[in-house]
């Protein structure tokens, strides 16, 4: 079976895993305890904090909250932050996002603002800061888009922002360009979400990233863990795995990116144009390719590729539950209806190789080809 929807979640990294063990059968203890054994444990999430922290900011200037996912780390950034007046963000934003947003203006507590998006997927800039104003208190525009692969330059997109209202408290999703794309967080980020299972990690792990010198009040009321900002037993375990699995991305993540890009640019040439359109643009993630085979349905398309031994996805797992036809996202950068309905979205890992690349591209063809030929 070849799989190439990473995207949605990737396998764990086996030596990570085997690494962290010990802290699920040997070291299972509370790290809130305060015999040496559980006290230890404190020692060893400020190893892993450390460890995913520096990879991509300043020690002296950033720290980090563990969550149990990307998405409480949109919600805690969001809920904490977007508060009075008017909260902006993008319409290619993760449904954590999104439905934060719309959340927002449920109950009454901002205005959300939808600044809309190029036809790459990226936010339109001039048109993000048009709605930036006085009365703005909370920004969110993630990095790396999860269908299309669009990157925002969120360092400068935030620098912008904060030079039009210096009080803006700017956040970026950064769950898809954690560990694949290379990068470090300027100052004017504020927060940053990241996703364990998205870069061989568990799920149910997460952290926020946040600028020391920001209040950030606590988002789960109990014990006081996390330095009172998230509360319940911490998962070390899961942590230490993804400290891990982190080390091991962070490792090779330049030379994965150029590789896994020219793998996206292969299995683009290999399919049938006559077949699928691109919608990925080629300075988006290299681990994203969103294609569209026009007048066919994508979910259709996945079903047959999937009988055929290829796992792949119509577009954000997380959006799969709305039982929407469409894509919003795909809607969002101005393609028509027609184009959203025949979405597929290709995701690698670093540990896709180039043999399954060829695959992928024969079993797409020879289903898309299928599929016309039962239409006509």
């Amino acid at each position: 079976m070849i799989y190439l929807d990473n995207a949605a979640t990737t396998k764990p990294s086996e030596s990570a895993f085997a690494r962290a063990t010990a802290f699920a059968m040997d070291k299972y203890y509370n790290p809130s305890a305060l015999y040496a054994e559980g006290y230890a444990l404190q020692g060893e999430l400020k190893k892993a904090r450390s460890a995913l922290l520096c990879k991509i900011a300043d020690e002296a200037s950033f720290e980090l909250v563990f969550t149990s996912c990307g998405t409480e780390a949109d919600n805690h950034a969001i809920f904490s932050f977007a508060k009075r007046g008017n909260a902006v963000t993008t319409a290619g934003e993760h449904s954590a996002v999104l439905s934060a947003f719309a959340e927002l203006k449920n109950r009454g507590i901002a205005e959300p603002r939808i600044a809309p998006l190029e036809k790459d997927g990226r936010v339109n800039v001039e048109k993000l800061l048009a709605l930036v104003d006085e009365k703005t208190t909370f920004v969110s525009v993630m990095q790396v888009n999860n269908e299309v692969g669009a990157i925002n330059d969120i360092n400068k997109i935030a620098k912008l922002v904060k030079a039009k209202n210096p009080r803006v408290i700017f956040h970026s999703d950064g769950v898809q360009g954690y560990g694949k794309i290379p990068f470090r967080l300027a100052k004017e980020v504020d927060l940053y979400s990241v996703s364990a299972h998205k870069i061989g990690g568990l799920k149910g792990v997460g952290a926020l990233i946040k600028r020391k010198s920001l209040v950030l009040p606590p988002y789960i009321i109990g014990g006081g863990q996390e330095s009172g900002r998230r509360s319940g037993t911490e998962n070390v375990f899961g942590i230490k795995q993804f400290e891990y699995a982190t080390e091991e991305k962070f490792s090779t993540i330049r030379e994965d990116f150029e590789r896994i890009r020219a793998y996206r640019e292969l299995l683009w040439s290999l399919l049938d144009k006559e077949i699928f359109t691109r919608l990925s643009g080629e300075d988006g993630t290299p681990y994203i390719l969103s294609v569209s085979a026009l007048g066919l349905r994508g979910e259709t398309l996945l079903h047959m590729a999937n009988d055929k031994g290829l796992i792949i996805g119509t577009g954000s797992a997380c959006s799969s539950n709305a039982k929407r036809r469409y894509s919003k996202v795909v809607l969002a950068c101005g393609y028509d209806e027609k184009t959203a309905d025949g979405v597929l979205r290709l995701s690698f890992s670093h540990k896709t190789t180039e043999e399954e690349v060829k695959r992928s591209a024969e079993i797409l063809n020879e289903v898309g080809q299928d599929l016309r030929r039962r239409m006509k």
